[in-house]
């Protein structure tokens, strides 16, 4: 039968919905959506009920570059430079000693116990190197665990800086299997140059993206998130094309601008996170139909005992001696080394070695694909009991909700109040983006002359406007007051 695009489009849409139930399912009961979306890959594909034919590693890596840069992305503009501030240290470590120490550590141990080189497991512990917090808080979230001290955004922050390291050593190791000639001091040039341009590109792009959003009038909200998105893509390619680490210039351009204060904001946040799912989606099948059952089975042996050691030494070591130079408990420890969940990222990569044509690349893909796996399957499956035993889960009583939701979604828990605009004030003349808002508080209305406006980001503050704030507390419209420079009449 001739495959034409309604009988593509009818077997995708298909799938994904299938997908998305089955992701809704498995916050039931704790299991990891990732397992759930590579399985229905693997059950359409060739060698499943599905009977799809999928064997192009290059469509795979495509599409999953694209997705890690919305998933990335995503995860930059969640992340709050508040929370990160002052554990930047600490996660900084982990995602960049931590990680190079668990792509040693496996590549050793990989090294002694079969007969790949030096640098080929050097280069499978460097693509296993990376973690995926992301898997770790739906689970958590699913199973409604709260975790104490500053765990979260320590998870946050490696997560989503982690995965640059990764693409690195990655890229170096691959180099040196490739090129048996290259020395391995190469490497650190190579490390200086990715790292360096892509963090001058993605704090630049930053501000210019700030700047676009707020100064550029597009007429349509919807075209917003598009124009984010055209941004985010352009970070990322130039950054590339450029020799840097693209993966990190798209994460911190979304730190940047997830943190200040620009139009549309909620819109775009709210379109960020459905793209980051699908994205998760499309990634997870893709891989899923990339995979042959079939060629797992004969790895099973040497991909259980690199998982377990993984699990059980290299990620641990790599946590206790990246953080032996910061204040952390034993418990807060053995937490972050049991978090270590390989998630799509490293199967990603391990298409990298596919398309270079080296001699292993299909069991090196075929144990990373089984590495990942088990590692969501044992570590994912057990977090929230872990988190219980060591007694790093937040009370019931204690938990907290975000004030901006509360009062959002619950009016009568707000607090609503007027504020005149004087002459002396310095907000006149500013767009309401200007003014640094606290994050849960909103203008409201603004009577102008004797009508109500709606505002927005780019509305201007006149004299005599008498502004009608929401705010989630006193407290709150006090750090609002203070934008206005001066004592204003309520």
């Amino acid at each position: 039968m001739q495959i034409t695009l309604e009988h593509f489009l009818l077997v995708s849409s298909i799938l994904l919905l299938i997908s998305v139930l089955a992701g809704r399912t498995s916050y039931n009961y704790g299991v990891p959506t990732l397992l759930l979306f590579i399985a229905i890959g693997m059950l359409a594909g060739s060698e499943g009920i599905g009977k799809i034919y999928f064997d192009n590693p290059q469509i795979a890596q495509f599409l999953g570059v694209i997705s890690l840069n919305f998933i990335l992305f995503s995860g930059g503009l969640d992340t709050n430079w508040t929370s990160i501030k002052p554990i930047l240290r600490k996660g900084i470590t982990l995602s960049t000693a931590g990680v190079f120490l668990t792509a040693a550590i496996v590549g050793l141990f990989v090294w002694a116990i079969t007969d790949f080189t030096i640098y080929e497991s050097l280069l499978l512990g460097s693509i296993v190197s990376s973690t995926d917090a992301a898997a770790v808080f739906s689970i958590l979230r699913s199973k409604n665990v709260a975790l104490k001290s500053q765990l979260r955004p320590t998870l946050e922050l490696e997560s989503g800086s982690n995965d640059p390291m990764a693409y690195v050593l990655m890229l170096s190791f691959l180099g040196l299997v490739v090129n048996q000639d290259q020395e391995l001091a190469s490497l650190i040039p190579l490390f200086l140059k990715q790292m360096l341009i892509g963090a001058v590109i993605g704090l630049a792009f930053g501000r210019i993206s700030k700047w676009l959003i707020n100064n550029i009038k597009l007429g349509f909200e919807g075209l917003y998130p598009v124009l984010v998105i055209t941004l985010m893509l352009l970070t990322y390619s130039l950054t590339q094309v450029l020799s840097g680490n693209g993966f990190l210039a798209v994460y911190l351009t979304a730190v940047y601008v997830g943190n200040q204060h620009f139009i549309h904001k909620k819109t775009i946040l709210k379109v960020f996170d459905g793209l980051a799912w699908l994205m998760q989606i499309i990634l997870f099948l893709t891989l899923g139909l990339l995979v042959y059952p079939s060629e797992i089975i004969p790895v099973i042996g040497i991909g259980l005992l690199i998982s377990l050691f993984l699990i059980f030494v290299a990620r641990p070591l790599s946590v206790f001696i990246s953080m032996s130079a910061f204040k952390m408990t034993f418990q807060e420890k053995t937490f972050l080394s049991w978090v270590g969940l390989r998630g799509a990222v490293p199967i990603v990569f391990a298409t990298y070695p596919l398309l270079s044509g080296i001699e292993k690349a299909d069991l090196i893909f075929n144990i990373v694909f089984f590495i990942s796996v088990t590692s969501v399957l044992i570590q994912g499956t057990t977090l929230s009991t872990l988190a219980r035993w060591l007694h790093l889960e937040v009370p019931e009583g204690e938990k907290k909700s975000y004030p901006l939701d509360d009062f959002l979604t619950e009016p009568k828990g707000a607090f609503l109040e007027e504020f005149l605009i004087n002459p002396e004030h310095t907000a006149v003349g500013k767009k309401i983006v200007e003014l640094n808002f606290p994050e849960n508080a909103i203008i409201a209305m603004i009577q102008r002359e004797g009508e109500y406006l709606t505002p927005n980001g780019m509305t201007k503050i006149e004299i005599n406007d008498k502004l009608f704030i929401l705010s989630g507390s006193k407290d709150v419209m006090n750090e609002v007051i203070s934008c206005f420079s001066k004592e204003g009449k309520r």
